[in-house]
């Protein structure tokens, strides 16, 4: 069997550059966190079958990479379901094994307890661009906050850490689970059809209200009930204020405190942000995950055209491990999609000392050697970058090779 140089697909080897720049965020990212509390924590790769299937993840429980069971419990000549074969799972995200985390911890950790995790995650994902089988995952997650102080620390310091490594002119759009529901209530939409309603507004940004509207038509409902859901989105656009107009348009339907709650995060959020973005409401954001109860957002960047991180409320989440709920909320940022937009603006550390290369010729002397090897120790320790290397005989390729890789300060330490 010949041996493959590439990786498998879907998964992707970091070359050094882009392994610069994501220390860096990951560097941004801890100590922004930090300012606001948050401790980091991290869980195992893998998890219990059970754990991953428990219909929490939505769709991504479709993308499971399964474990078989290993030497003695694996029996495959006996087997007949899968449960016989496979005890455990590659993690598909953070927040699963968080819950986990917490239902064995709870009585170590503070409440509220705020967790930063940062790690790869693994889905068996249709690879393209920004998406891959093998991806970093950073989450930020408030347990035991049942206000919403909880969405609003973690929007706050999410978007500053945005803007610290460049970002601006962004949205967080913001939705509640909670307005979603009503407003397919008050059209007359039966509740068990409510994710199968949500899987369809969800595509409106790509196939617009009569694409939406012709999908609900072909799922069963009637013309009038689809046609008075969309007129209260129409309605939204239209209206002033967008969340005023539901207050009026779900009454009955909906506690005011929704309201209100989610117009306290967007003003709140406005009046202390520091980083250039904007609080949008769409009333169109669903998210995937059914395991959301109550807030839900999502950070789009105009640069990428698409989700480059999102998060919400899931109250309900800890109960399946402890039979207890606890409040819950999280906030996850699109490392890997936030590295390739950076990658690709031609993105420069800041602050990052002189790199400094020293290219000693063949035949150098022992005290030659002591006085570069002693100069490069000052200079590092001074905060540069410094590179002791032999001189090629190709001099000339090896300088452009040392150019190419940010050393604007090239040294040639002679013999004599």
């Amino acid at each position: 069997m010949a041996f493959a140089k590439k990786p498998v697909t879907g998964m992707k080897d970091i070359l050094p550059e882009e392994m610069r720049i994501r220390e860096y965020v990951m560097g941004v990212i801890r100590e922004t966190y930090a300012s606001y509390g948050f401790t980091q924590i991290e869980t195992p790769c893998m998890e219990n079958i059970g754990n991953l299937s428990s219909n929490q993840g939505g769709e991504n429980e479709k993308l499971i990479f399964k474990i078989l069971k290993r030497g003695e419990k694996l029996h495959l000549d006996t087997a007949t379901q899968e449960s016989d074969v496979v005890d455990c799972g590659m993690r598909y995200d953070l927040t699963v094994p968080l819950c986990r985390y917490y239902a064995n911890h709870a009585n170590d950790l503070p409440s509220p307890f705020k967790a930063l995790q940062m790690g790869n995650v693994w889905r068996a994902d249709r690879p393209q661009r920004g998406r891959f089988r093998q991806f970093m995952q950073c989450d930020i997650d408030i347990l035991g906050e049942p206000t919403n102080l909880a969405e609003i620390e973690l929007i706050l310091a999410t978007t500053e850490t945005l803007g610290k490594v460049g970002f601006s002119g962004f949205e967080i759009r913001i939705n509640e689970r909670r307005i979603l529901k009503a407003m397919a209530a008050a059209c007359g939409f039966p509740e068990e059809d409510f994710d199968t309603i949500f899987i369809i507004l969800d595509k409106m940004d790509k196939i617009g209200t009569d694409g939406v509207s012709d999908e609900l038509v072909e799922a069963g409902y009637s013309v009038s009930a689809v046609s008075k859901y969309l007129s209260l989105f129409s309605g939204i656009e239209d209206a002033e204020n967008g969340l005023e107009f539901l207050k009026d348009a779900l009454e009955g339907h909906l506690d005011d405190e929704v309201i209100a709650s989610l117009q306290e995060i967007i003003a709140t959020v406005e009046a202390s942000k520091k980083a250039d973005f904007k609080m949008v409401f769409d009333p169109t954001l669903v998210r995937g995950m059914s395991y959301y109860t109550g807030t839900i957002f999502e950070i789009a960047i105009p640069e990428f055209g698409g989700s480059c991180g999102g998060g919400g409320r899931y109250d309900k989440m800890v109960g399946n491990f402890t039979g207890k709920d606890v409040p819950a909320c999280g906030f996850s940022i699109g490392f890997e999609r936030i590295i390739l937009l950076l990658t690709e603006q031609g993105f420069q550390i800041p602050n990052e000392g002189t790199k400094r290369a020293y290219l000693l010729e063949k035949g150098y002397s022992a005290e030659k050697l002591q006085e570069v090897m002693t100069k490069a120790q000052a200079e590092r320790a001074a905060g540069d970058q410094v590179l002791v290397t032999r001189m090629n005989k190709n001099k000339k390729f090896q300088k452009e090779q040392l150019a190419a890789q940010g050393y604007e300060d090239i040294v040639e330490v002679y013999k004599n």
